[in-house]
């Protein structure tokens, strides 16, 4: 019998969760300052709180635009099959079994994460284009490991240890402590 597999989509409640508190936060601001408040930063690009308060909107806005746009992308961002990975985030990249060289669990903060090694070569022809600098994507690449990826549950329907698990499903010779 087949094993059936795994895809971890983007969580509604999380991202969901993200865009309204982003949102109550900027109208709590808004309402705060439009009350009259002394600490009310004045409407005026030399007013180094009224810059600091922008910023911060802005950068909230952001996580509005981030949760609604999670929360109604439905697609899976993990697969994880008999026939290899799937990796998502908007690159939707299949990197067989036999191109992945090793797969493991390790704590980033308190948080597990899976961590996954790739055949140089395949790992040059996907492309994933990541950067060490986007701290909301959930791939990303792990210091001194130049063909690993480091998969971040946060924001996902499903742990790293369960992904974890579906590897070990399919290929328990991969999996390293």
């Amino acid at each position: 019998m087949a094993q059936p597999k795994l895809e971890a989509r983007y969580g509604v409640l999380h991202n969901a969760g993200m865009a309204a508190v982003s949102i109550f936060m900027i109208g709590a601001a808004i309402v705060h300052f439009a009350s009259g408040s002394a600490n009310a930063p004045t409407l005026s690009l030399n007013d180094p709180r009224f810059v600091l308060f922008s910023v911060l909107a802005l950068a909230l806005a952001y996580y509005i635009f981030l949760g609604i746009r999670h929360t109604l992308d439905r697609a899976p961002q993990i697969v994880i099959d008999h026939e290899g990975l799937i990796l998502g985030f908007g690159r939707n990249k299949r990197i067989p079994w036999q191109d992945v060289q090793w797969v493991r669990l390790r704590r980033l903060a308190l948080r597990p994460q899976l961590q996954v090694g790739i055949a140089p070569e395949a790992f040059i022809a996907a492309d994933l284009r990541l950067s060490l600098l986007n701290l909301d994507d959930s791939l990303r690449p792990i210091r001194g490991m130049p063909t690993a990826v480091l998969v971040r549950d946060n924001g996902l329907d499903t742990k790293a240890t369960v992904m974890l698990d579906a590897v070990k499903r399919f290929r328990p010779n991969l999996v390293q402590s």
